[in-house]
């Protein structure tokens, strides 16, 4: 059953009932955040004390608005490019409803996340299948799906889709190539660089030898070429590297095989903002900068331009959602620390414990006139590692029952979440124009005691 809040009146003094505040927080916060009735802050017209007093803690409250915003400025910045939503930052129904309604395709890297898009009714020739690893059932699934492209990122994945293909039905492919170039903030995300599991290396002749077996298999469509950079890359320059690294590419294949790939696909990994001052990646000047280099580089090595595809996920879903966390305990150390311990944590959001990853946190649903002070948000879960914001400025009298709140939490927190402690993942609740809807309810002890089949 759908479950509805309707839309609080902005208290913000000077405006009037029922219109819109100028106090917008900027920064890492949807560009509906407004303050609200009694302290609270409104997404997209919803309070999230009172969502969290409706729907429970740890809550995601997810702004639709934002999200099709996002989807929609890929379209309009790269109206000759092909956009897919890479459905690993986060994937539910209703988000591959509002990517496919913008006009966005989708990049899954698992049979889960296949299944689910295609069964929320995503046309399957817009979807692209990717993954290190791809297993015998999930290329068979896409297969009998119909998937529009496959990336081959391994060599044992040549043969074994090719033996599933009849020449008559070919399958359309992307070679995955890693072109030596590091991008990312943080050594574990950067893709783009040898000495990782990913794609086939150009230096050394991987990446020519794999696009040459490709070429020999009649059931396979070489397309064009793939390549990944990395993580919260909020620089263009790595992404013209590779635009010269993968045009020198296919000028090469084309010198060799006499074949000029259509395609070239750029990944993703678009940088977004967590804290006040962080830097993103500017979508204007990518899309500009990087189909002048790619036109310029083309024309070089006369080649006809290949039809560019980028993937972007965090930059779409990242700032669309606010986790929503109710304090549990806050803990006076004799050495002067504060520990507020709240009930979600590592198991919901995995980023700060994997790569030390900044959040900035605040107190919403009561004023507060105590001043600021230094604390550490830990969450609930038996690591000393559960550390969800170090150092984060709240104020001093915080107690039990308070709730925080934690913008750009709509990307890799959820979909990397796990049931550490037997600890259900949170309910994901969807906002839009003053109405909330319960898009994924919260996992139960129930659940996981389901999964148990003998003892």
């Amino acid at each position: 059953m759908t479950q509805l809040i309707a839309p609080p009146v902005p208290t913000t003094p000077g405006t009037a009932p029922g219109a819109v505040s100028a106090d917008v927080l900027g920064g890492p916060w949807p560009a509906t955040a407004r303050p609200g009735r009694g302290a609270d802050l409104l997404i997209g017209g919803v309070g999230l004390a009172e969502a969290a007093e409706r729907f429970g803690t740890p809550l995601y409250v997810l702004d639709e608005a934002e999200a099709r915003g996002r989807a929609r400025a890929y379209r309009r910045a790269l109206p000759h490019a092909e956009v897919l939503y890479a459905a690993k930052a986060f994937l539910c129904s209703a988000m591959a409803d509002w990517v496919e309604q913008e006009g966005l395709g989708l990049d899954v890297c698992s049979s889960g996340e296949l299944w689910l898009a295609v069964s929320a009714g995503f046309p399957a020739q817009r979807i692209l299948l990717h993954g290190n690893a791809k297993s015998p059932e999930e290329l068979r699934l896409a297969r009998r799906l119909r998937v529009g492209r496959i990336v081959i990122d391994g060599p044992a994945e040549i043969a074994r889709l090719a033996a599933l293909v009849a020449a008559d039905t070919p399958q359309k492919v992307l070679v995955r190539i890693v072109p030596g170039i590091a991008a990312g903030h943080h050594a574990a995300v950067r893709t783009g660089v040898g000495g990782q599991k990913f794609g086939f290396p150009v230096e050394g002749g991987d990446a020519a030898d794999a696009i040459a077996r490709v070429l020999d298999q009649p059931g396979l469509e070489l397309a064009g070429l793939h390549c990944h950079l990395g993580s919260q890359i909020t620089s263009v320059e790595p992404y013209l590297e590779a635009v010269d690294a993968v045009v020198r590419l296919l000028a090469e294949t084309r010198d060799r095989h006499g074949v000029e790939l259509p395609e070239l696909d750029l990944g993703g990994g678009h940088g977004i903002r967590y804290l006040p001052g962080d830097e993103e990646l500017d979508l204007a000047e990518f899309a500009v900068r990087v189909t002048d280099r790619l036109a310029v580089r083309c024309a070089e090595a006369d080649l006809d331009v290949p039809r560019l595809i980028v993937e972007p996920g965090r930059a779409i879903a990242g700032p669309a959602a606010v986790a929503v966390y109710r304090v549990l305990s806050v803990k006076h150390t004799a050495d002067g620390r504060c520990f507020v311990a709240v009930d979600g944590g590592m198991s919901d959001n995995p980023r700060p414990a994997l790569y030390g990853s900044p959040y900035t946190v605040r107190l919403v649903g009561r004023r507060s006139e105590a001043g600021e002070t230094r604390v550490d948000v830990v969450g609930r879960h038996c690591e000393a590692g559960d550390v969800l914001v170090r150092d984060a400025a709240l104020p001093a009298d915080l107690r039990p029952g308070d709730l925080l709140a934690m913008p750009a939490s709509g990307a890799y927190q959820l979909s990397m979440a796990s049931g550490y402690n037997l600890v259900g993942r949170p309910a994901v609740v969807a906002v839009k124009d003053g109405r909330a809807r319960l898009l994924i309810r919260r996992e139960t002890v129930e659940d996981f005691r389901l999964r148990e089949v003998g003892r």
